[in-house]
């Protein structure tokens, strides 16, 4: 899953980023409204996390314009002030939820999946073959017996199944699951990749993935495991 973080100061952000990407959340960081609106524009976020002090544009009105652009993404907004008048202004503006500085981080983390959970567009279960996932507690499961998977490779898998039949480039795949800045020159990518088909062959998935030279990769179901209506349908994800 993909988070936009907004947040200016860069030893808060830090320690925000760090904590989330333990958890093996993709996340991509802004240090103002303006750069915020414009990945948001770009990309599709599972979810926002945005303090509310900002340089120029704050945290209120970055809510109201994304709201004004018909954007339903869940957003929780931090803030050093917890007074009644600040969250009742945070919500209004379009906030889905207020957390107030310092903060626990197992908190933290509670409120962003119970705002995933409330999601109207979010999916809870995929599946692919004989595969099914479980997007919210990380699990991934063949005809019921949980995959052994690492956290990188259940999220690569994720995005995969997510855009089932959709052929996914390499830089793709870096920024949905690794995040924008991570080195577009690795092979990272191809690494975890041959772990998973070894993984969903030997588990017997019903489902592979295929290379599509030059282009990236996809993953579909096997027709004589899993009929096609058998197959959920899942909205495309980036």
């Amino acid at each position: 899953m993909r988070i936009l973080l907004v947040e200016d100061e860069a030893g808060v952000a830090g320690f925000i980023r760090k904590g989330l990407e333990e958890e093996q959340y993709a996340v991509d960081h802004a240090e103002d409204a303006e750069a915020a609106l414009e990945l948001a524009a770009l990309g599709q976020y599972d979810a926002m996390v945005v303090d509310v002090m900002l340089p120029g544009m704050d945290g209120l009105a970055f809510c109201r314009t994304l709201r004004g652009r018909q954007d339903a993404t869940p957003v929780l907004m931090l803030t050093v002030k917890s007074g009644v008048k600040e969250k009742v202004a945070g919500l209004d503006s379009g906030a889905d939820d207020y957390l107030s500085k310092p903060f626990s981080f197992e908190e933290f983390l509670a409120r962003i999946r119970a705002l995933l959970r409330r999601r109207p567009r979010q999916v809870v279960g995929l599946a692919c073959g004989a595969l099914s996932l479980d997007s919210v507690d990380r699990q991934a499961a063949i005809r019921g017996r949980r995959m052994d998977l690492r956290p990188k490779e259940f999220a690569l898998l994720e995005f995969l199944v997510r855009n089932q039949g959709r052929v996914m480039s390499r830089t793709r795949i870096l920024e949905n699951v690794w995040g924008y800045d991570f080195d577009p020159g690795t092979n990272v990518v191809d690494v975890h990749i041959k772990r998973l088909r070894e993984k969903l062959a030997e588990d017997q998935a019903g489902a592979e993935i295929r290379t599509v030279r030059g282009v990236g990769y996809t993953l579909s179901a096997l027709q004589e495991d899993t009929p096609g209506e058998n197959v959920a349908e899942i909205p495309a994800h980036d």
